[in-house]
């Protein structure tokens, strides 16, 4: 969230495609959009090819700490998301065997996508209206980065600190 500069007390909001506003303690503030919160979160290297088995990939997020991969083709292109919702509904709950069923037998791969100039509170009503922990974003068609449910409530901790500081 970024303050604005305003010389009186009047403030004229410009209405813009996926920019939201509001007043707090007489300061006005802009919330970042998808494109900040990537450009800060840097480079994502957690992925994973789509041949991979469950069970290197669940090694992979034990290691890092990480809750999902991202999945891509030969290519590197993205194709979905495998988390740890997925290994335990789609292989524990099943009765699969995790070395010998392959994430892209069980990603998630229609999650709601965002593009880079949405708005944090627009990534929000996404994460709560499909009910997921992940939303890819992309520029066009090409694909950029995951914003997760965290990602959302780390720049609402951070709003709430810059909005009572004042």
């Amino acid at each position: 969230m970024q303050k604005v500069n305003s010389s009186s007390n009047k403030y004229y909001i410009s209405v813009r495609t996926n920019i939201t506003t509001f007043v707090t303690k007489q300061t006005l503030y802009t919330m970042r959009a998808a494109k900040d919160i990537l450009q800060q979160k840097g480079t994502q290297f957690n992925c994973v090819n789509r041949k991979a088995n469950v069970l290197y990939a669940i090694g992979v997020m034990k290691a890092e700490n990480i809750s999902y991969l991202i999945v891509k083709d030969d290519d590197d292109n993205y194709l979905g998301i495998f988390s740890e919702r997925d290994y335990t509904h789609k292989v524990v709950l099943e009765g699969k065997q995790s070395a010998n069923t392959t994430v892209s037998e069980i990603m998630t791969t229609d999650l709601a996508n965002a593009s880079l100039d949405d708005s944090t509170s627009k990534l929000m009503l996404l994460i709560n209206n499909s009910k997921a922990r992940y939303i890819p974003v992309f520029d066009g068609k090409h694909f950029v980065g995951i914003i997760t449910i965290h990602d959302l409530m780390r720049e609402a901790m951070a709003d709430y600190e810059k909005a009572n500081r004042i």
